[in-house]
């Protein structure tokens, strides 16, 4: 036996994994869909890809970017692509109404709000959940929601709003240090990913105009992606559909950082399937652009939005799996993203 068996052995720890047989706490074995081709390139550099399964990713933006619309149309995929999973919604904004979440098609009945007012009764109520779903014997798929770190208060501010104290509260940002080094772990030992939205300010005294996320550097730390997000009014004639959503890397332990992605968020069918595709595609060779139309391999040549109509016509097989092995050499980084290179221009 090598010494690391033994030293393995003597953790006592269940988690403890020799590099070579996998880590079982930080590999990701499997991805969670988007719903969105281009937005699952960003997050994993497979358009086949999406969210980590056992990791916290972070959206951020300023109000009204879509951070909530966006993430319950993840939210949507995710248990349409699940038939036996659960969403577990911690809310802190009294934002969602059932109303909201009939309106985006989601099922009701494996969608669980919990309203939370300070970082301690998330952290509480997440870890007791994760440990009893660890103790189950069939583990069904999972995806828990925080919606917003931003709103959450901690129990001083509520115990000196009651005693009429008008004190700065200075243990937010420790608390959510805590609350977050307890619940990574947790997480990637149960295999469940997070989503956590954020609100981003204009930082101070900053040379280049830059956003930064609130509530100090814990989510920072803890979040394997955290993406940026702003938006564009996305119009057909005078009627506005939905929105632009420009996704940037701003932290990812997994692609590329500081790269972007267009996504349509429409009111109607939240995220667009296959927008953003088009441009991956002429980017790398695989369409040629004419004018405003785009030459496909037949040699026919369509305008964008017309190949957004239907786009199960024209992306077939051999352009999809063209684009994918594109996306892995755009956001990939490291060893990895170098062999895919080679193995795209081969």
């Amino acid at each position: 036996m090598s010494f690391l068996n033994i030293a393995k052995n003597i953790s006592d720890n269940p988690y403890a994994t020799i590099a070579a047989d996998g880590i079982d706490t930080s590999d990701v074995s499997e991805y969670i869909d988007t719903g969105c081709y281009t937005l699952n390139a960003l997050l994993s550099g497979d358009i086949f890809g999406g969210l980590p399964s056992n990791k916290i990713t972070a959206i951020a933006g300023e109000s009204a970017t879509g951070k909530t619309f966006f993430t319950l149309g993840i939210c949507k995929h995710f248990l349409e692509n699940n038939v036996d999973g659960n969403v577990i919604y911690f809310e802190s904004e009294s934002a969602i109404t059932k109303d909201l979440l009939d309106s985006r098609q989601i099922d009701l009945n494996r969608f669980l709000v919990i309203p939370v007012t300070t970082v301690q009764e998330l952290s509480n109520q997440c870890s007791k959940i994760l440990d009893e779903y660890m103790k189950e014997a069939v583990k069904t798929p999972l995806i828990i929601c925080l919606d917003s770190l931003g709103m959450l208060s901690t129990s001083k501010e509520m115990d000196d709003t009651v005693a009429g104290k008008e004190t700065r509260d200075m243990t937010r940002a420790p608390a959510l240090k805590g609350a977050f080094r307890v619940l990574t772990l947790k997480l990637a030992k149960a295999g469940v990913p997070m989503i956590v939205t954020n609100h981003t300010y204009d930082a101070i005294g900053s040379m280049f105009p830059t956003k930064e996320m609130g509530g100090g550097s814990g989510l920072k730390y803890a979040a394997s992606t955290i993406l940026f997000l702003s938006k564009k009014k996305e119009k057909v004639g005078t009627e506005v559909i939905g929105n632009i959503v420009h996704c940037k890397t701003f932290k990812s332990r997994l692609t590329r950082e500081n790269k972007m992605v267009d996504v349509l968020l429409t009111y109607d069918k939240g995220l667009d399937k296959y927008y953003g595709l088009l441009d991956i595609a002429e980017k790398y060779g695989i369409l040629k652009k004419v004018a405003n139309r785009y030459e496909f391999p037949d040699g026919g040549k369509h305008y964008g939005k017309s190949v957004y109509e239907n786009p199960e016509k024209f992306f077939t097989d051999d352009i999809m799996d063209g684009i994918n092995e594109a996306s892995k050499k755009e956001f990939l980084y490291g060893m990895k993203g170098a062999i895919e290179e080679n193995n795209v221009e081969n």
